[in-house]
């Protein structure tokens, strides 16, 4: 497989990193040369200078011979064209655009005629993360499959927690059954086996049915904390995409965003929230504002020096859970270490998200998690692949692999070793990215 990359800034960079990782032939193209150089200094990948749109560059990537394009530079318009030409003139059978102005991202006529399929958002991305963390509030991470039918929740471990030190295999939490599909650790990421034990400080991440959220939390140790108040740092297009679901949801909003003519428009677009003009990490302001009763604060502006200052300061102030969006993914293991229960980077969630396309082997969805170490798959389990028929203890999976859900019909099976896997039954999947190729092949 050839997989041609426009754009060799980070979500570029993190999708050549994982996709090169699988030994999958990477192009990047890009005009920008220090960009390229920090790509040939750290990955073995091919590398073009050259505007993305332009016919004769993508021909020197090989784009006669290549199975997909990602157009995802900072610019729609070299997106788009990139994407046009790859259609036009060299019959890319995919072409994925990163687009971040919501009226072409959302004219399906236009993206048709260009030969995108599909388009993806960053913002609207990143704001569907944010918006997942506040339905699971006691949550680090929350990541939807089957429509929501099945979650992926990420769950630091408290200190006290009755979990720590015990051996999973004689762990008892089967009312409702919980599997813990990975452990981050520090900087490793883990898949368990029956003889692993949680730490301190561990952040688990478990597939739950969207039904028995609140009483897994419970098993855990976590604690069940209704969300009624939320305020909002930074009133761009992720914050207006939050505060207006929120709205809609009946739930009481506050924006604070700096520039006058972006607080206009969203006085005028919003029908409920309040929305101040200000700094988010001024304390009189946060104060004034009662932060101490809100039961979410969200940092998402897009100044990350900004969004942790609010964030460490929300905390110092009581709120119970700060959610922050960083951009840069050097920032990710700042923010973690200094305490922030969430942090979402909007280039690693859009990253992981075009994943899904790269993939082979009846791959439904995909998403990476503990800062793109370790992945989920759901998958479908087709006539012919060597899963069918048998047990989970019977399986021979990848090392480092883990099958955390099976979804049967209108069914979601937390499974053990005894249950079997039968033809088209969907199955959440942990994987570290060195597993992923055998695990694409079992599937096929």
């Amino acid at each position: 497989m050839r997989v041609i990359i426009v754009g060799a800034g980070e979500v570029g960079f993190q999708l050549a990193k994982f996709l090169s990782a699988e030994n999958i032939d990477v192009v990047v193209v890009d005009r920008n040369k220090e960009k390229l150089n920090r790509i040939s200094d750290e990955l073995d990948v091919a590398l073009v200078e050259g505007e993305g749109g332009s016919p004769s560059v993508l021909k020197e990537a090989g784009a006669d011979e290549a199975d997909i394009l990602l157009a995802v530079t900072d610019m729609d318009e070299t997106n788009m064209i990139a994407c046009l030409v790859a259609k036009a003139m060299f019959q890319i059978p995919r072409n994925v655009a990163r687009i971040r102005n919501l009226e072409y991202f959302s004219n399906d006529i236009l993206l048709d005629s260009l030969g995108i399929n599909p388009a993806i958002s960053p913002e609207i991305e990143a704001a569907k993360a944010v918006i997942r963390l506040i339905e699971v509030p006691f949550a680090a991470d929350v990541e939807d499959f089957e429509d929501g039918r099945v979650k992926v929740i990420g769950f630091r471990v408290p200190p006290d927690s009755k979990l720590i030190g015990k051996v999973f295999k004689n762990l008892n939490l089967v009312k409702p059954k919980v599997l813990i599909g990975a452990i981050q650790r520090g900087d490793n990421i883990i898949i368990p086996t029956g003889d692993d034990t949680l730490r301190k400080g561990d952040i688990i991440f478990l597939p739950v049915k969207r039904e028995n959220i609140d009483s897994v939390c419970n098993s855990v140790g976590g604690v069940v904390m209704p969300v009624r108040r939320i305020m909002i740092v930074g009133g761009g297009r992720i914050g207006f995409y939050v505060a207006k679901t929120m709205e809609e949801r009946n739930l009481s909003v506050k924006i604070i965003e700096k520039d006058a003519g972006r607080c206009k428009f969203l006085i005028k677009s919003l029908q409920k929230s309040v929305v101040l003009r200000g700094d988010g990490s001024d304390q009189k302001l946060l104060v004034e504002e009662n932060i101490n009763d809100m039961d979410v604060f969200a940092a998402i502006s897009n100044n990350e020096e900004l969004n942790i200052m609010a964030s460490l300061l929300a905390k110092s102030l009581g709120v119970k859970k700060v959610i922050t969006i960083v951009n840069k993914t050097d920032y990710l293991p700042l923010a973690n270490n200094l305490g922030i229960e969430a942090v979402l980077s909007p280039r690693l969630i859009t990253a992981g998200t075009i994943l899904k396309y790269v993939r082979r082997g009846n791959i439904l969805s995909l998403t990476t998690i503990a800062e793109g170490k370790a992945e989920i798959m759901e998958a479908e389990a087709k006539d012919g692949s060597a899963l069918i028929g048998k047990t989970l203890r019977e399986v021979e999976l990848p090392k480092k692999t883990l099958i955390g859900a099976i979804i049967r019909n209108d069914n979601v099976i937390i499974p053990s070793g005894d249950d079997r896997i039968a033809g088209n039954d969907k199955l959440i999947i942990f994987t570290l990215w060195e597993s992923v190729k055998q695990v694409e092949k079992l599937l096929l």
